[in-house]
Parts: structure tokens; C-alpha cells; sequence
């Protein structure tokens, strides 16, 4: 009872990180866009996220190495394991500098809110300075090592967000026919196949795979709390997708047919909040920028870690490094002028693009005996890992054709 948080397991974590600016984004530009008719594809998103994150977890308990050490390690040919190495690297690293530079500009999308200009002009070049602010932020932070009490105040402030979006969904009073149709009817078109891979790719996020697999170890200790591992997971997971189907719904109430900035997305919560609806929201968006700003870039350096075998603890020079290179590209793209969010819609269709990759690696070392022994993979979990991969394969395909025109 003195302290509420230390029951939190890895699976909150995984729920918190996909619970920032890039689903509160891109679940309310679907809702706007498309109604319910795509609360089936963060349905199937959901189900993915179970799916693999429980694969990672239990390759955490049960061998004890994260997901880059196994596949490292798995790989017997020099050739191979590099190209995998670097695959991985690769993967992350222009996956994770997306997702900070979304992670950012949801942050400074909260501020525009509150205050109205928010660049300066240096030289040529309009620069958004509250990038520079939650960089700098982060950048002590995760320096100093000293961030957990901050982290959980703004995960606080994400929850009561999260709730908000819950009681709006139900105060718009919406068809319940309608939203069942929405879930189990998939309506997959040419049109909203960018807004399908941008709703997989903010809610089953590649670096949490890797990120999952190192939490579980320091939370539990060995395969005797795998079924721990899975009901924290379970319940963490649904209730993230029960809060981003309630902000599709939200967002669909809103009578609107293109959102510029957090102002039009705090439309949704004014059946809740009112006039004060654009300064809770530019709160909450705050927060959950500055939460994911601290948690990406270090997932990144765990995964650079396991890559490259380091022992070395978390101050560790090497291990900075690869953190303030992702923030700092993440600081770049985001105060140079692109929309905050044409930059969240981007960085979780290349989040979407990357998930084959990481999701491939994956599944192949979850079936591997010599790895998990008897907690390797069953023919049901096969199954649905294979068709989460192909569907991912599918739709990443189908982006490509529809950004490069040929759909």
C-alpha cells in the first residue's frame, strides 16, 4: 500500500507506450475520417499485440535474453547474423527516431493548443522551440537516471486521459449496433489502408517486443512466473485497446472533416469537459509526448545493447550514445517545420512498415527448441502468428503501392 506502483507489471508499460500523442492521433483522425467502420482493425491490432508480446515475454522468462541477444546468438553463420544484426539496428533505430519525433510533436501539439505561435525564426528556418524544450527535458532525464517519479506523474495524467475518452465515448451515446458491426466487420478499402497500417503500427509497436522481453526479467524470475507474466499482460493490453476503440468512437462524434491540431481533436471531449476540453486534452498530449520521449530512445539503447553484447551498465557511454542519437534526430525532425500531425500519421506507418522485420525474427526464435525447450510455440500460437505476419506483410505491401501511386 506504500507504493501503489510497484505491483505495475511490464505489460502496463507496453499499454502506456502505446497510449500516447500517436493513438490519440491516429485513433481520432479514424474516427473523424471513417466512423466505426475501422474499430476492426484496432481490434486485430489488439489481438496482435497479445499475441507477439506474449511471445516475448516468455522468451524473457523462460531463456532469459532479450529478443536481440536470442536472434544474435541463434544465428549461426557470420554472414547472416550481421545482415540480421544490422537489420535489427536498422529496423529500430529508423523506427524509434519516427516514433520520438511523433512522441515529440505530440508534445509540442498540446502546447500550439495553449499557445498560439510556437516557432522562432533562425535565419531561414522556422524552428518549433518547445521540441527543443521536451528534448532538453528528456535529454536530463535519461541522463541523470533520476526520472521515475516524473515518468509516473505524466503516466498518471495519460490514465486520467484514458478514462476521459472512456466517459466521452459512452456520454455521445453511440449505436451499439453500429460499433459491434465496426469490430467484426472488417471494411478494408484503398482509401483507408493508410489510416489500417497507422492504427497497427501505434498500437503494436516493434520496440516494445524487444522492451518486453528485458522488463519481464527484472520483474519475475524464470519460467515458474510465466502465468504472472500473461495475466498482467492480458489485462494491461485489453484495457489499452478498450481505450483506444473508445477514442475512435469519441472521435467520430465530432463534426469535423479534417483535423490541423490538438484544438480540433479536443472537440471530442466536449461533451465531458466543455470549454476546457482543448486544455486537458494539450495536458494529457503533453504528457504522453514526454513519457514516450523518455521510453523510446532507451529501448533503443537496450536494443543496441543486446546487438552488440555490451556489459556495460546504463550510464555507460556507449549506451548514451545510441539514446541521444534517437532523441536527437527525433529533436530534429520534429522542430523543423513538418505538421505534428502528418509526423505522428508517418511515424506509425513506418512503425506499421518496420513490424514484419522485428515480428518475423520473432516467431522464428520462439519455435526454436533449443531456445524454449517445452515453451516453445504450440501449432494454435503458430497459426496466429503466422497470419499476424502475413497480414502485416499484406498491408505494408499495399502502403508501398498506394505512397509510390500505383494504387
Amino acid at each position: 500500500m506504500k507504493n501503489p506502483f510497484r505491483n505495475i507489471g511490464p505489460g502496463t508499460l507496453v499499454a502506456a507506450a502505446f497510449i500516447g500523442p500517436g493513438t490519440v492521433t491516429t485513433c481520432t483522425i479514424a474516427g473523424i475520417e471513417f466512423g466505426f467502420t475501422l474499430l476492426w482493425a484496432m481490434a486485430l491490432s489488439i489481438i496482435a499485440t497479445i499475441v507477439l508480446q506474449e511471445m516475448a515475454a516468455r522468451l524473457g522468462l523462460v531463456y532469459g535474453k532479450g529478443l536481440a541477444e536470442t536472434v544474435k546468438e541463434q544465428i549461426k553463420l557470420p554472414v547472416f547474423r550481421i545482415a540480421a544484426v544490422i537489420l535489427m539496428l536498422s529496423a529500430i533505430l529508423v523506427g524509434n527516431a519516427a516514433y520520438e519525433a511523433g512522441n515529440i510533436s505530440g508534445g509540442v501539439l498540446g502546447l500550439q493548443t495553449i499557445f498560439n505561435d510556437t516557432t522562432i525564426l533562425i535565419g531561414s528556418l522556422k524552428v518549433n522551440y518547445p521540441s527543443i524544450i521536451i528534448g532538453v527535458i528528456a535529454f536530463i532525464l535519461l541522463y541523470i537516471g533520476k526520472y521515475k517519479i516524473i515518468e509516473r506523474f505524466l503516466i498518471g495524467l495519460v490514465v486520467v486521459m484514458s478514462i476521459s475518452f472512456i466517459i466521452t465515448a459512452l456520454l455521445t451515446k453511440p449505436d451499439l449496433l453500429s460499433i459491434l458491426k465496426g469490430i467484426f466487420i472488417p471494411s478494408p478499402s484503398d482509401e483507408n489502408v493508410l489510416t489500417v497500417i497507422a492504427l497497427v503500427g501505434t498500437t503494436v509497436v516493434p520496440y516494445n517486443l524487444f522492451l518486453h522481453a528485458s522488463l519481464v526479467r527484472e520483474k519475475w524470475q524464470g519460467k515458474e512466473q510465466l502465468k504472472a507474466a500473461r495475466k498482467d499482460l492480458y489485462i494491461s493490453i485489453v484495457l489499452g485497446g478498450v481505450v483506444s476503440m473508445a477514442i475512435i468512437i469519441a472521435g467520430a462524434a465530432i463534426n469535423s472533416v479534417e483535423v490541423k491540431n490538438a484544438a480540433d481533436m479536443a472537440k471530442s471531449f466536449e461533451p465531458l469537459y466543455g470549454s476546457f476540453s482543448k486544455y486537458f486534452l494539450s495536458l494529457g498530449l503533453f504528457a504522453a509526448g514526454i513519457t514516450s520521449a523518455i521510453t523510446a530512445p532507451m529501448a533503443a539503447a537496450y536494443v543496441a545493447k543486446g546487438c552488440f553484447g555490451w556489459k556495460d551498465g546504463l550510464k555507460s557511454t556507449k549506451f548514451r550514445s545510441v539514446w541521444i542519437l534517437v532523441l536527437g534526430l527525433g529533436v530534429v525532425l520534429s522542430s523543423i517545420g513538418i505538421s505534428p500531425i502528418e509526423l505522428i500519421q508517418f511515424a506509425q506507418v513506418a512503425n506499421g512498415l518496420l513490424l514484419p522485420i522485428i515480428a518475423g525474427f520473432l516467431l522464428w526464435v520462439v519455435n526454436r527448441k533449443k531456445v524454449l525447450g517445452s515453451y516453445k510455440n504450440t501449432w494454435a500460437q503458430n497459426i496466429m502468428g503466422i497470419i499476424i505476419l502475413a497480414t502485416t506483410i499484406i498491408l505494408g505491401a499495399r502502403t508501398l503501392l498506394k505512397v509510390f501511386g500505383y494504387l
